[in-house]
């Protein structure tokens, strides 16, 4: 079996403090990146209110731990999206659609009843190296 590398940037939110998981793990060719929240890595606080802005936040936060992993948000093969109101689906996918390019992962999106400091997003990751 393939090693288990730790990925770890300062270019993104780490975990929660006291938190027992880290930003992503490296297991042979692939990247498996723990859910991010549009958290500012500049204040540690929702980078909007609105979900267009904590989208956005996410992609950049998905992109610097990919970076660190040598993947990228081109090498992109799985997303889970979880909204707090399926609403904001429209508004999530346009920002979304933006990073992942004219050969998007396979995704799935469900709604659910809440996240960490407020979110209106929560997005995790799987990419190829």
């Amino acid at each position: 079996m393939a090693e288990k590398d730790v990925i770890r940037t300062d270019r993104a939110p780490g975990p929660f403090q006291g938190a027992p998981y880290n930003q992503a793990i490296r297991v042979g060719d692939l990247v498996f990146v723990a859910g991010q929240l549009g958290l500012s890595l500049e204040t540690g606080a929702l980078a909007g209110a609105g979900i267009a802005e904590q989208t956005e936040q996410i992609m950049a936060n998905l992109g610097a731990i990919l970076e660190a992993a040598g993947s990228g948000l081109d090498n992109l093969v799985k997303t889970t999206v979880f909204l707090m109101d399926q609403g904001d689906f429209a508004g999530m996918n346009e920002v979304y659609a933006r990073y992942v390019g004219d050969r998007p992962p396979a995704r799935s999106t469900v709604q659910i009843s809440g996240l960490p400091s407020g979110a209106l997003v929560e997005i995790e990751a799987v990419a190829h190296v």
